[in-house]
């Protein structure tokens, strides 16, 4: 397993990073998962108050209460679920991530939480508000750094440079390069740690059938898709690992976090976060193979 530092903090976190949004079918099982994967040396655990009314972060909760200090905790912050249970409401407002960190911690029975982000964001949030919240959860020692969960270049610039935050999570892959184009750039400019996620692109790139993505093509999918296999097989390694390592690769991505559901996509998480970068010539491949694709919204 490899790891790297999260932009400036002190957090030293897995370059895999097992993301729990999938899980909640089976806790007995996805209780082992969450072991096996921490003893493969995945440290850097994400998911989100959203997730399952909140029985994720409980799953998280119950799997490392007896091993706290060995894992990286982040969750999200910002939907707020409706008292009928249906759907969620944006809710960016201070006085509402406070009281969401307080039950956050309480499902995950923890006393602190390592990174807590904004799950989403737009132009007409209170900035002040949000980072002043976010500033006295950490002078309360409730959580160690903060970020936000965005692809939105407008927004991301709000926050970069100006405010503390510690990192972004955003989407990223072979069908998905709009962050390549100025968002990775800057964040790396200002020593932004960047948690990616999507680098399979919903599994279009490693065998789903091909259909529109990103206002792109099917055609445009299947060619990315059929230049993903042919340097697996010509490289000997899983189509998975391939997708995966584009991303990995990518200058200023400190990890990648994969969304997590079975022991087989356990073993393939792990596979990629222990192999080797792809040489320059093959990533210059693929990048051929996949035309860029830029932000036409929220710019």
């Amino acid at each position: 397993m490899h790891y790297a530092t999260l932009g400036t903090t002190d957090l030293q976190v897995s370059r895999l990073g097992f993301g729990g949004m999938s899980l909640g079918d089976d806790m007995a099982a996805d209780r082992r998962l969450l072991d096996e994967a921490r003893a493969g040396g995945i440290t850097l655990f994400d998911t989100a108050d959203l997730y399952e009314h909140g029985r994720n972060e409980e799953l998280f909760g119950t799997a490392f209460r007896h091993c706290r200090a060995q894992v990286v905790l982040a969750t999200k912050v910002g939907n707020q679920r409706r008292p009928d249970g249906q759907g969620w409401d944006w809710n960016p407002s201070g006085a509402y991530i406070r009281q969401a960190a307080e039950a956050s911690l309480r499902r995950l029975q923890t006393d602190y939480l390592d990174l807590y982000q904004l799950h989403g964001g737009t132009l007409d949030d209170p900035l002040d508000e949000v980072v002043e919240a976010f500033e006295r959860l950490r002078e309360q020692g409730k959580i160690r750094h903060y970020g936000i969960s965005s692809i939105r270049p407008n927004v991301i610039r709000r926050y970069v440079p100006g405010t503390g935050l510690s990192s972004v999570m955003l989407q990223l892959s072979l069908l998905d390069q709009r962050p390549l184009e100025a968002v990775l750039p800057h964040l790396a400019a200002h020593g932004v740690g960047v948690l990616a996620r999507g680098a399979l692109a919903q599994g279009l790139l490693v065998g789903k059938p091909a259909r529109e993505y990103l206002n792109q093509p099917v055609g445009a999918v299947q060619a990315a898709a059929a230049a993903v296999a042919a340097v697996a097989k010509r490289l000997q390694r899983p189509p998975a690992e391939v997708a995966g390592r584009f991303v990995l690769d990518t200058p200023g991505v400190t990890a990648t976090v994969l969304g997590i559901r079975t022991a087989a996509q356990l073993a393939e998480a792990l596979q990629l976060a222990r192999s080797a970068p792809l040489p320059p010539d093959v990533r210059h491949e693929l990048l051929q193979a996949a035309p860029a694709n830029t932000y036409q919204e929220h710019r």
